[in-house]
């Protein structure tokens, strides 16, 4: 059935699959063009959820200082003059000028549109390591987020309980593969996180908790100025995390993992945050892709479909910064490339010009928890308090709402101390690591960036950030 989403008047229907770092802000951007032009343009944003995720700030959920619901903005009422469908795209239809959908119900409906944006991101990536899809959970969503706080917890807690030292040494040792931007954040806020939660276990005092940071690359934060990635390194250091540069793991099993050096480690935890790639819909359409992403002009705009633009980690963006790259899958590209793409759909309807994109990184932030963080910018290398004071303003900056809250969270967790319980409203069954579209874009599973090696890191987050 084709799902009702205008009135009886004919508008050009602009559709947008994916409500992520590009796709909220272009809605938002088409709103008010759209709303300043006399609203002859119908907008639709399809997206699984009703918010957009402020992935940056995820760390922070998951040790508990920030609530989950402060880093998820609600559509309705910040995308205005927008129609919002809730679900999950499976199909385009390039002749028909439709797009396929599934809601949450389960139910199929098609979408016609007259332009279509597709901002519809990226994916969990997986290597072909045995047991690591059965034994590891990724960290790209709400749900895994909460359940890695409560999963943290569990395990203090049953190690306590335990009287077998190779069980709690086993459960007191956490492995994170991935030292790019996600995996150190997640690293650096978990082991203060189950420090704290161990301290105020009599049992656990004098149990020794153990941190690996894993990666391929031959430091953490490849993606970072090599200064910034030596303070992120130092500080880590310096709490007592064990950094494995040019290590990658062999194998996952219920008892441990196996790295490339042979060593294998007993654990309960493996955290995957090696990276994304861009969603399978785009191999599914059938057009020219660089990179597994979607080949589009300097205008956003799909050589050959007028009618068709791409932004984000789905779109393969010329950077007209360095002639012959593509522009990387971070936030800042993410967000930018949703407005501009937003204005040059808006000129391909009669409304403005065109522009082509072009934008020069402004710097980097890294959260290293407690009163450390790692930044650089404007190329301004920084440290400790003044890089945790940047990192800070800049995420109230960009965030487009609840500020006050979040504000008020880390003014609590400075003063109060924090609570460390496992609260199990999700289960390790309901976060499964796969290649799956994550439930924060429009796009759906698949029926039924360019590959790195194991351990690679995460694609940047913060001024030059993504989520």
């Amino acid at each position: 059935m084709e799902v009702a989403v205008s009135g009886p008047a004919r508008r050009q229907r602009v559709v947008i699959v994916g409500a992520g770092f590009a796709g909220f802000r272009a809605a938002r951007c088409l709103g008010r063009l759209n709303k300043l032009s006399g609203g002859d343009i119908e907008v639709v944003l399809i997206n699984s959820t009703d918010y957009f995720l402020y992935t940056p700030l995820l760390p922070e959920v998951a040790s508990g200082i920030l609530d989950p619901r402060t880093v998820s903005v609600p559509l309705a009422g910040h995308c205005p003059g927008v129609r919002i469908v809730l679900g999950t795209v499976n199909r385009v239809d390039l002749d028909a000028r439709q797009v396929s959908l599934v809601d949450p119900e389960g139910n199929r409906r098609t979408v016609p549109y007259d332009r279509l944006l597709l901002a519809i991101g990226s994916v969990n990536k997986l290597l072909p390591i045995p047991g690591v899809a059965e034994h590891a959970h990724g960290f790209r969503s709400i749900a895994e987020a909460m359940y890695l706080r409560d999963h943290l917890v569990r395990q203090i807690e049953l190690a306590d309980s335990s009287d077998d030292p190779a069980e709690r040494e086993a459960r007191c040792t956490f492995v994170v593969v991935g030292a790019g931007y996600t995996g150190t954040e997640v690293a650096a806020h978990g082991q203060l996180f189950t420090r704290d939660t161990a301290k105020r276990r009599p049992g656990m005092r004098d149990q020794r908790l153990r941190w690996l940071l894993v990666d391929m690359a031959p430091r953490v934060l490849p993606e970072l100025d090599e200064r910034l990635s030596r303070t992120a390194e130092q500080v880590l250091t310096d709490r007592g995390m064990e950094i494995r540069t040019g290590t990658t793991v062999s194998e996952a099993t219920g008892d441990g993992v196996r790295l490339s050096t042979g060593e294998f480690v007993r654990t309960r935890s493996l955290i995957w945050c090696v990276g994304v790639r861009p969603d399978p819909l785009v191999e599914r359409i059938g057009l020219p892709t660089r990179k597994g992403r979607l080949v589009v002009d300097e205008f956003l705009n799909v050589p050959g479909r007028p009618e068709l633009f791409a932004c984000g980690d789905a779109a393969a963006v010329p950077d007209l910064t360095r002639p012959g790259e593509i522009t990387p899958m971070t936030a800042q590209h993410a967000e930018r490339q949703g407005r501009r793409a937003a204005r040059n759909l808006a000129a391909s309807l009669g409304h403005g010009h065109r522009r082509a994109y072009r934008h020069h990184d402004l710097g980097f932030v890294v959260d290293l928890a407690d009163a450390d963080a790692a930044a650089n910018p404007l190329g301004v290398p920084l440290a400790g308090l003044p890089a945790k004071a940047v990192t800070r303003g800049y995420h109230l900056l960009v965030i487009p709402s609840n500020r006050l809250r979040i504000a008020a969270d880390w003014l609590l967790d400075a003063v109060l101390p924090r609570q460390t319980l496992a609260l199990g409203v999700v289960r390790g069954d309901a976060v499964p690591l796969t290649e799956e579209a994550q439930p924060t874009t429009g796009a759906a599973p698949t029926e039924a960036r360019e590959p790195t090696p194991a351990g690679g890191g995460q694609p940047p987050k913060g001024p030059d950030a993504r989520g």
